[in-house]
């Protein structure tokens, strides 16, 4: 996909979820609000698994998140990634603004966080990277029968330090059910621009979460996710499997830790994840 490609397709996309009456019109849907009538209303992150909500922060509330992860490489040293920090402003049940910043030192970038795309560097010294990312996140469909909840998130990532100046781009497309039970089943597939040296290329990121409520305030879940080069000189391709769980301390304070193991030889070995979300 060329540059222009790509920029008609997120003038499109954020066409639809700037206003109600784009996303009526053009995809048949009316934009609402996610939270379930009579039901309990918590605090949902994006940084709890992989795959990010398809919820927004809500109406005039803020959700701030932020993590820490590490990620044991193949081959290269370890990477530690900090403090994946990221706060979403409800501009109204249906939309959020998004700003963050990550720093991230090691063999490799890291490929765990759902917010930033994944760098495929596989160098055998440490680098050091920081970047900034902005965007906003628009929930599209309601649930409906078969049909799911959906939402999509455009960012744009300009780096703040290391020696890459490229700013890449990603849009993310999440879909997802909720059962009587509490249990969520959500899917997402993700595209992003990358580049390694002087080679730019794509990346696609599929991955699908299971949440499953047990006792009064836990979740845990069970996640696949993969991260696929497109164009690249010499394509990589990674594969993870990923528990994890976590626990609301109030309706509006969650903590949660996730681990994970790569499924091939070109992915980490292993990486771990804990982090903490706050709305108010």
């Amino acid at each position: 996909m060329c540059m222009k490609q790509l920029k008609r397709l997120i003038c499109t996309i954020c066409l639809v979820a700037s206003s109600p009456v784009a996303a009526q019109g053009l995809l048949g849907i009316e934009p609402f609000s996610l939270r379930a009538e009579g039901g309990e209303d918590e605090i949902e992150t994006d940084r709890d698994s992989f795959t990010p909500a398809t919820t927004t922060a809500g109406d005039g509330l803020w959700i701030v998140e932020a993590a820490y992860s590490f990620i044991d490489n193949r081959g290269v040293p370890e990477t530690h990634s900090y403090p994946e920090l990221l706060v979403r402003r409800g501009v109204d049940d249906w939309l959020e603004l998004r700003l963050g910043w990550n720093y991230e030192v090691g063999g490799a970038g890291s490929p765990v966080s759902g917010n930033v795309p994944s760098d495929f560097g596989e160098e055998a010294e440490i680098e050091r990277e920081s970047r900034i990312f902005y965007g906003a996140k628009a929930v599209l469909t309601r649930q409906s029968g078969w049909q799911p909840e959906s939402a999509v998130i455009v960012q744009g990532l300009p780096p703040t330090s290391g020696e890459s100046n490229d700013t890449q781009l990603s849009t993310t497309y999440i879909f997802g059910w909720i059962t009587e039970g509490g249990a969520v089943w959500d899917s997402a597939i993700r595209y992003s621009t990358s580049s390694a040296e002087e080679d730019d290329f794509n990346v696609w990121a599929p991955s699908t979460v299971l949440k499953v409520p047990f006792g009064e305030r836990w979740k845990a879940h069970v996640e696949y996710f993969g991260i696929f080069s497109d164009g690249r000189e010499e394509e990589t391709t990674q594969h993870y499997f990923s528990p994890g769980a976590h626990y609301l301390v109030t309706p509006n304070f969650e903590v949660g830790v996730r681990v994970g193991w790569g499924l091939n030889d070109q992915s980490a070995k292993f990486f771990s994840n804990a982090g903490i979300g706050w709305r108010y």
